[in-house]
């Protein structure tokens, strides 16, 4: 098992950057080198306003990795220290950024936790309670907007309907995907604490990881007694645990919104002098949430060339400028998405190196 564990160190490897950042920067850079000649740079005149709601998104942003701090505080009864919690979070999120979006960091987010202290049965059951905890959020809100906005508002695509329906497939699918998964993972906390233990217990029935299967089983045991833990939580644990990740979700979808404040601001008054409503607010958020779960079906690490190019066609309706939207989306990416990658990049080999240094010794030792 220690093996296992390991091997799947190599999915947080500092190499494994180069992906994301090119897919992402490359398609970005070709969209700027064909549209870079339509801005009027003459539209805009700076103001101070634009740097206030700059740093409005960078709050958004903090926000929302506080709200996943306080939540994996919640979820471990405070058994994880703040510092902890922490560097979790970031660890977490650069696996996210570095793998498939329908993979995310979950999969390797219970090594993270198991390593800072807690077993590997509860980190286990931990994640997944994040995990329909998220799950939860969209199978809630996306039905929630399509209730608020029209079919053709929430997938109106400038200058392409065939594009449209394409969005609306993949939002489709990516939604089933997801509301299988909270129904999935619901069933295992509330009703059947077996449920996961068991899918566990069958895998390492297989040949190959039979050597496992008495380690696996000692997971189990400990996995299905967090989970009944989770079962006995009361309705304010729960409340609690699902503020914190509607915070976080939330806060992560109101960056755009003050980036674009912030663009309007540094636009001449004749421009913004029709400003973004509330509803076009409401609107930007809703859109994103789509976008989001439509990254679900993307092969791509955290969604990179795939985001871009969405966002360049389809919030190019609420981006004044010709030719600017594709800033717009380098500069949100900057913001949101890059960051965790470079964050990674320094504080992965350190924690590697502090967590598995004692299992490379005990490897490189020989035998007596």
């Amino acid at each position: 098992m220690n093996k296992t564990l390991t091997d799947n160190i190599n999915k947080i490897r500092p190499r494994k950057v180069i992906l994301p950042v090119f897919l992402g920067l490359g398609i970005v850079g070709w969209f700027i080198y064909r549209d870079f000649h339509k801005i009027e740079f003459s539209d805009f005149d700076f103001s101070y306003y634009s740097l206030l709601f700059i740093g409005f998104a960078v709050l958004m942003m903090v926000l929302r990795d506080v709200g996943y701090i306080v939540r994996l505080r919640i979820l471990s009864s405070n058994e994880l220290s703040w510092l902890k919690c922490l560097r979790i979070i970031l660890l977490w999120e650069f696996g996210s950024a570095i793998t498939p979006s329908a993979v995310g960091g979950t999969a390797i987010a219970t090594l993270f936790i198991w390593k800072e202290g807690l077993s590997l049965g509860k980190s286990t059951s931990i994640v997944v309670a994040t995990s329909f905890l998220d799950e939860l959020y969209f199978s809630l809100m996306f039905p929630l907007i399509f209730i608020v906005f029209s079919r053709a508002e929430l997938f109106h695509v400038v200058g392409s309907s065939a594009i449209a329906n394409q969005f609306l497939i993949f939002a489709l699918i990516g939604y089933g995907v997801k509301l299988f998964w909270t129904i999935l993972m619901g069933y295992s906390i509330f009703i059947n604490p077996k449920f996961i233990a068991s899918i566990i217990t069958g895998i390492f029935k297989l040949k190959f990881l039979k050597k496992w299967k008495a380690l696996a089983n000692k997971m189990t045991i400990n996995f299905e007694i967090s989970n009944r833990e989770l079962k006995t939580k009361n309705f304010k644990f729960w409340l609690k645990a699902f503020f914190t990740s509607f915070i976080s979700w939330t806060s992560r979808y109101w960056v755009l919104n003050f980036l674009l404040i912030a663009l309007y601001y540094s636009l001449k008054y004749d421009m913004y002098v029709q400003f973004l409503s509330m509803h076009d607010h409401f609107l930007i958020f809703a859109k994103q949430l789509v976008m989001w779960i439509m990254m679900l079906i993307m092969p791509t690490p955290g969604g990179s060339g795939f985001v871009e190019t969405i966002f360049n066609s389809y919030m190019v309706e609420f981006v004044p400028v010709t030719g600017f939207v594709v800033i717009m989306a380098l500069v949100w990416r900057m913001l949101t998405y890059y960051p965790y990658l470079f964050i990674g990049v320094f504080l992965a080999p350190a924690w590697v190196n502090k967590n598995f240094k004692k299992i490379k010794l005990k490897k490189r030792t020989p035998k007596k």
